[in-house]
């Protein structure tokens, strides 16, 4: 790897069962296959620093919610040498609960969030349980007080947050979801988070059924694109073909950590 670039890890944390029609705004209930969701959370490393991006949810949440966790974030993230009490900075592409959890983990991070996404979680749509489900009160909470002890920055739009590392509004999913482009060896790699849940997504401008602008995530197909050195090149949030075409990170980590900085296997 050139020293001046990044590798980029995707963890698996957890996972869950699900049918293809499940996943789509517009599924058929004939649409049976099994598709079960991926939980990642990813991680920049390089130039001389260490970038989180999302940090999932811990043991309560999963059982709360129903998710089997396979490996602990932690876990993940020490099998590729990140101690999590070190990390500086900490990506939230978006509040839901999935993504934004383990609060005790990243004790001296500061945190990179969408002004729009704190206004979403704290604002009038919290009072709509439709929306608000995919949140969790007591994460919306923590996020509050990091403010108030001074460890958020906040963006709006598009910046850059360390060379070779920018941030960009998509919206749609949730109305602050951001994504992360990363410069690598082998291009702009785009952490799509829940932009695109799934490959099929994007490939076939469908949507996942929890959402807040349909138009909003649709147009975000096109600004991933634009974004990627190729379509190729976006990673998205929940889809198992993320480890089964990217090689792992380790032989111990095959099935659970993948290196995305390097071409796709398949």
């Amino acid at each position: 790897m050139n020293e001046s670039s990044y590798e980029v890890y995707a963890i698996k944390y957890a996972q869950l069962a699900r049918k293809a029609h499940a996943n789509f705004i517009d599924g058929d209930p004939h649409e049976t296959a099994d598709m079960p969701l991926n939980y990642y959370v990813w991680a920049i490393v390089g130039r001389g620093r260490t970038i989180v991006v999302d940090t999932g949810f811990g043991p309560a949440v999963g059982r709360k919610r129903g998710r089997t966790i396979t490996h602990p974030v932690d876990e993940g993230l020490r099998t590729i040498g990140v101690q999590p009490q070190d990390v500086q900075d900490v990506v939230i592409t978006h509040m839901h609960y999935d993504h934004c959890g383990n609060d005790d983990l990243f004790t001296r991070a500061r945190y990179h969030l969408q002004d729009l996404e704190m206004d979403y979680a704290t604002g009038r749509c919290m009072c709509q349980r439709e929306i608000s489900k995919a949140f969790e009160a007591d994460d919306v909470a923590r996020m509050v007080h990091r403010v108030f002890d001074g460890r958020v920055q906040f963006h709006a739009g598009t910046d850059e947050i360390a060379p070779g590392v920018s941030l960009h509004h998509i919206g749609g999913h949730t109305k602050g979801l951001q994504v992360v482009r990363v410069d690598t060896d082998r291009g702009a790699v785009v952490l799509a988070s829940d932009a695109t849940h799934f490959y099929a997504h994007m490939e076939q401008n469908r949507a996942f059924p929890i959402l807040y602008n349909l138009a909003d995530l649709l147009e975000g197909y096109q600004t991933l694109r634009k974004l990627a050195s190729s379509e190729r090149h976006v990673i998205p949030g929940h889809d198992p073909l993320v480890i089964a075409r990217y090689p792992a990170a380790s032989a111990p980590t095959e099935g659970w950590v993948a290196r995305l900085d390097v071409d796709p296997e398949s």
